[in-house]
């Protein structure tokens, strides 16, 4: 008999969970993968593009080319050339004759817009890291940590329990009071179960989640409407005839009344705006995905964790609708399940009971523990 406590003992010490090498702050993730990747993509993918073009506009030099006359000297065809870039002008005439003009400044201007889009796509991570990580941190620090104490204390029940079961001289009073207790509630662990309860009324955290996809799926459907705005006026001429009878020169009779010019860098930016707006064609759908992602329970989580006894929202029906702060941290919970050293334990042990031929004998860890410490095949039949 001895030998099996021996064993029993070093069971139970074997369960109970190490406690943290180290700060569980640093490791936490205070941002979902896919809203990661969103990150990186829309704020990363213009400002290399705009690396990009103006690396080769400071290789290149002029971003225009402009065919003056044949009897221009090299200074009045690079002023040609510089007066047309200030202006990107273009004249033309319509059906009945008349001058039009039509500004490309837009082109001059491109980008710099790409800056501004990164910087929009920026704000939406910067509303979510000052406006809800704080708090998020600290929910997630908290709850996680009892988590892995409430398995804790399930095995130290268990331990304290063989030992008053040992220590006991009267077998069936013991397991009476055992299945009294069982009845009246009193292996819980109550406060983790209220504040999750209390972050179900709570709507701040996925108030600020739908807002910053909201943002995001603004700026991105924005952008997208300007650069097809760009592509149907602007981004299908690379060639303008520029006036520079203005000023001092316009009385002078040998200088032409429109000189045509083409731009260098046309195919560049025609490239760079597909680009971007292809890729951010494509990831409207993954923003909309992350905002839908409130619109249903993570029970998979939950159901695990209903093996400890302070925690069975889903078997008491208290969970409503899901657009609150507690599906928002369990969406961040399973995003740090890595951290939740109790969730393989529980994992093995859920799975353990689906396969276990009495399931009913099995409810909550301390069943399954009891179980291994041979306190049930002591239990009396009756």
């Amino acid at each position: 008999m001895s030998l099996s406590h021996t064993a029993a003992e070093y069971m139970l010490s074997d369960a109970l969970l190490p406690d943290p090498g180290g700060s569980r702050a640093k490791g936490l993730r205070l941002e979902l993968p896919s809203d990661r990747l969103l990150k990186f993509v829309t704020v990363g993918l213009p400002l290399f593009l705009v690396s990009l073009a103006f690396a080769r506009e400071f290789s290149t030099g002029s971003q225009i080319s402009c065919f003056s006359p044949t009897n221009f000297t090299g200074k009045q065809s690079a002023y040609v050339d510089t007066a047309c870039w200030d202006s990107l002008i273009h004249h033309g005439f319509d059906a009945e004759g008349h001058t039009i003009t039509k500004s490309l400044w837009a082109l001059k201007v491109f980008p710099y817009s790409l800056l501004v889009v990164a910087v929009l796509m920026y704000l939406p991570y910067l509303l979510w890291r000052y406006a809800a990580a704080p708090a998020l941190h600290s929910d997630l620090l908290f709850i996680i940590d009892e988590l892995d104490k409430s398995y804790n204390r399930s095995v130290r029940l268990v331990q304290h329990m063989r030992k008053v079961q040992q220590a006991s001289t009267e077998p069936e009073r013991f397991w009476e009071e055992y299945e009294r207790a069982r009845r009246e509630r009193y292996f819980e662990f109550p406060l983790l179960e209220r504040y999750l309860t209390c972050k179900q009324h709570a709507h701040s955290l996925a108030f600020i989640y739908i807002l910053r996809n909201l943002l995001l799926l603004l700026f991105l459907a924005a952008t997208c409407l300007y650069l097809v705005f760009l592509h149907l006026n602007i981004f299908f001429q690379d060639e303008f005839s520029c006036s520079i009878k203005t000023g001092l020169l316009q009385a002078e009779p040998h200088i032409p009344l429109f000189i045509p010019c083409k731009l260098v860098f046309f195919s560049v930016f025609q490239l760079i705006s597909l680009s971007v707006g292809s890729v951010y064609v494509l990831l409207l759908p993954v923003v909309i995905y992350n905002a839908l992602q409130l619109c249903q329970w993570d029970k998979g989580l939950l159901s695990i964790y209903e093996m400890l006894p302070a925690f069975d929202l889903l078997s008491r029906k208290m969970l409503t609708c899901p657009v609150n702060d507690l599906n928002v941290i369990l969406l961040f919970l399973r995003a740090n399940i890595s951290e939740l050293t109790s969730f393989s334990r529980l994992n093995a042990v859920s799975a353990l009971r689906e396969a276990t031929a009495n399931k009913q004998d099995i409810d909550t860890v301390i069943d399954f523990m009891t179980l291994l410490a041979g306190l049930e095949a002591t239990k009396p039949k009756h």
